[in-house]
């Protein structure tokens, strides 16, 4: 059975997709887009490594999710064992959102594409910021929707950051603002 290379996993956000959702980050990114709001996913060493049913298995016991998000990294570099684990959290009812460095037209046919119902494809362009779409970085990036789970009443959702305090001391940060947002922050307006 081949092992998924995981970077980070977070059971609820609200920040990774549409509704609450399981946020999925894969260690390897063959793309490397300069600018990545993730470079330490880049490399295949570190993260850690998870057979996908020991995955599937903790994504379906928890409560309240509408899906799971599978970013990175790059999760096509992964297409075999992230396509059994999309397929499998699929059947059991939870929508599946994927994105990708690549584009749409270039990917080979894989379980990981059949079991994706909301593909944001596209490299990340540092020269074209994107302040209006939600959960992309740049203009140039789409959203395809592969089923019928989603449509574009999506992009009435807002951006958010999520700030998380473990009980080590640890922070984690995900999500995405614009600058606007973080200067609000710092400013103390939290809107």
């Amino acid at each position: 059975m081949e092992l998924l290379n995981l970077h980070r996993i977070v059971d609820v956000t609200a920040a990774e997709g549409p509704g609450l959702r399981c946020a999925v980050w894969t260690q390897g990114c063959s793309v490397r887009c300069p600018g990545c709001f993730n470079p330490q996913t880049w490399t295949t060493r570190g993260g850690f490594r998870l057979a996908w049913p020991d995955l599937v298995s903790r994504v379906l016991a928890i409560d309240g999710i509408e899906g799971v998000t599978l970013l990175g990294g790059e999760p096509f570099d992964q297409p075999g064992p992230l396509g059994c684990f999309a397929a499998a959290v699929r059947s059991a009812g939870l929508s599946v959102m994927t994105f990708t460095g690549h584009v749409l037209e270039e990917l080979p046919p894989s379980q990981l594409l059949d079991s994706t119902d909301l593909l944001v494809d596209g490299p990340f362009l540092a020269e074209e910021p994107e302040p209006s779409r939600p959960w992309v970085g740049s203009a140039n990036q789409r959203f395809h929707f592969l089923t019928d789970r989603y449509d574009e009443s999506i992009f009435t959702t807002p951006n958010r950051l999520e700030l998380t305090i473990a009980p080590d001391g640890g922070i984690e940060l995900n999500g995405f603002a614009t600058t606007e947002v973080l200067e609000a922050l710092l400013e103390g307006d939290h809107r």
